[in-house]
């Protein structure tokens, strides 16, 4: 593992973000048998398949180290964009002082949903990310906005 994966891994242990994305996992994914099945992703990512709670809508989240996924893990590891997009959040929680990610995306989230209609096309979050990767589309603003 490259010495950033593991100070991002260290980090995101301390920070707290990665033991709420497992408390995440194990909360709130099913499988028969017990508990969430954590597979490796590589880089110190770990990926819980199985979430069942509504929201996010998203396909895949990220919280710390924790990539969590509506269907089978298999669905993000096939998919290297859309592992590499989430890594990146990853990478966020360390910047942003762990679980204060989740208070600024959300409002970040929320001006993107005013300025275009969209939870992802203007949040600087998504953008850094790389929108396209993780399978957005970026919108315009709101015809509103766009004449000022």
């Amino acid at each position: 593992m490259k010495p950033a994966y593991r100070v991002r891994s260290v980090v995101n242990a301390v920070n707290l973000s990665t033991p709420l994305g497992l408390l995440l996992a194990v909360a709130a994914t099913r499988r028969s048998g017990g508990g969430p099945r954590l597979r490796g992703a590589g880089d110190g990512l770990l990926v819980a398949g199985g979430y069942r709670p509504p929201v996010p809508i998203a396909s895949a989240f990220t919280v710390g180290n924790v990539i969590l996924v509506r269907g089978d893990a298999s669905m993000l590891l096939s998919n290297p964009r859309l592992l590499q997009h989430e890594a990146r959040h990853s990478t966020q929680y360390a910047w942003c002082l762990g679980v204060v990610m989740i208070p600024l995306y959300l409002a970040c989230a929320g001006i993107s949903m005013a300025l275009c209609g969209d939870w992802a096309s203007f949040n600087p979050f998504e953008r850094l990310a790389g929108l396209e990767d993780g399978g957005y589309e970026g919108r315009p603003l709101r015809p509103i906005l766009r004449r000022r």
